[in-house]
């Protein structure tokens, strides 16, 4: 017995012999620690995801809402991915966007409902009045004008011959909002609404103008 202690404390006293298990011990953590990240980054997690598409405005109830496996990895690489249904129940899907069947939630789309952006009609400057130029998807090139792009307008008419002619009009006018024949934002649907109206915030001067040539002159168009 007394030789076998001596002969260990002759073994764990040499430094070849300590400096190679330290490297074995390091390299077996190294291991466990990789295999429990990588475990951990495969690893499905559930998080809510929409039933059923939703659009802008719309109030999120529990029965909109199911669960689905993603990936951990992706989740723990975003952040603003929402986990949880009791963050979701009752508050709504903010203006502008949309959350399509399937969908998963992240925070930027969903808030109180107090914290809705106000409508178009609660940002006029002062002086300034809220113009509806009816279009439909061939005027909008299918669909591809939304708020914020800044366009030209032109009036159309036809010539003491018979030709048609375009004049530019208004420059560079920026879209307030694009709405379909009931008044809903074409964009806050999933799909895309078809466009039946564009606004414009205008001067009053402008409006007048506007007004005028859309609905008192006959035989133009903007």
């Amino acid at each position: 017995m007394g030789n076998l202690t001596a002969s260990l404390k002759r073994f764990f006293g040499n430094k070849n012999t300590v400096t190679i298990l330290g490297v074995i011990a390091g390299v077996v953590v190294l291991w466990f620690f990789y295999n429990y990240r990588l475990n951990k980054a495969l690893t499905p997690v559930q998080v809510p995801i929409a039933k059923q598409p939703i659009t802008a405005t719309t109030v999120i109830t529990d029965d909109m809402i199911e669960y689905a496996e993603v990936s951990s990895n992706y989740v723990n690489s975003h952040k603003n991915v929402i986990q949880s249904k009791s963050l979701l129940i009752g508050k709504v899907i903010t203006t502008g966007t949309s959350i399509p069947q399937g969908g998963m939630f992240y925070s930027e789309q969903v808030v109180e409902k107090k914290d809705l952006p106000n409508s178009v009609f609660d940002e006029i400057p002062k002086d300034y009045a809220i113009f509806s130029l009816p279009v439909n998807s061939h005027s909008t090139y299918a669909n591809s004008i939304y708020p914020g792009t800044r366009i030209d307008l032109y009036i159309s008419t036809t010539d003491e011959t018979g030709k048609q002619v375009y004049d530019p009009f208004i420059t560079s006018i920026e879209v307030q909002r694009v709405r379909d024949s009931n008044g809903k934002d074409v964009f806050d649907q999933n799909p895309p609404g078809t466009p039946a109206e564009l606004l414009f915030s205008v001067p009053n001067d402008m409006y007048q103008i506007l007004y005028i040539a859309v609905n008192e002159i006959s035989g133009i168009q903007i």
